[in-house]
């Protein structure tokens, strides 16, 4: 029994995977697979979190030396597109200077991706929504000391 369960699970996912790859692309199927900056930092220096209409939300965490991105996080709990939009914000923002971070728009995101489905474009928006909030809290922050 176990046996024909665990084919069971084991087929379904590799449908699951082929489905993705064929709805998404290999791009977005393999930082689905391997986010990159999936990571809650400590005392970051910028935070903010976003949620879309949606419902999903995306957290994000900066860190900055020497006025550029040295360090930096997200969450979600939305969907694999939100975590993969996530992670691509996160890896386009290190190293930048807080000036360059307001040049990263969603269409960035979208067209580093090579595109997403019409209906989780939005995801993109979402997770520079975050990265944008995540910039003004650290001025804010900044602008008090």
């Amino acid at each position: 029994m176990v046996d024909t369960f665990d084919d069971f699970v084991e087929q379904l996912q590799s449908q699951i995977d082929e489905d993705t790859r064929q709805t998404y692309g290999e791009k977005v199927f393999q930082r689905w697979k391997n986010p990159r900056y999936l990571q809650v930092i400590a005392d970051p220096h910028g935070y903010a979190k976003e949620t879309g209409s949606c419902g999903d939300s995306i957290e994000m965490y900066l860190k900055f030396e020497n006025g550029r991105v040295s360090d930096i996080g997200f969450q979600t709990d939305g969907c694999g597109t939100s975590l993969v939009c996530g992670s691509y914000a996160a890896q386009m923002a290190m190293g930048k200077t807080p000036a360059e971070l307001t040049e990263i728009g969603g269409e960035d995101i979208l067209t580093e991706l090579g595109g997403l489905p019409p209906e989780d474009e939005h995801c993109a928006f979402l997770a520079v929504a975050a990265l944008q909030s995540a910039l003004e809290d650290y001025v804010s922050r900044r602008n008090k000391d």
